[in-house]
């Protein structure tokens, strides 16, 4: 099994998949960064860091770490090149 198959694809410019998968504190407000994710209205609750990384899977109830999931968007994966580069091309 490839290491694609094995991870959940989640389409973050999908309205269902944006419903479906939340920050832990259950908002959809979150956005991906090179390797986690971060949620603005969390950002904005004193004392509260938007920065995470683990998505919930509202159907599941699962919370799935940032290198279990597979960031779709219309152009393709989000982060195809991030994780293989080794240092400075």
């Amino acid at each position: 099994m490839s290491e694609c198959e094995r991870k959940k694809t989640v389409r973050i410019e999908d309205r269902h998949d944006r419903w479906r998968f939340t920050c832990p504190r259950n908002h959809r407000s979150w956005e991906p960064t090179n390797h986690h994710f971060w949620c603005s209205k969390c950002a904005r609750v004193e004392g509260v860091d938007g920065v995470f990384d683990e998505l919930r899977d509202k159907r599941s109830g699962d919370l799935l770490q940032r290198d279990e999931v597979l960031l779709l968007t219309p152009a393709g994966p989000y982060d195809r090149d991030l994780d293989r580069r080794e240092g400075p091309a």
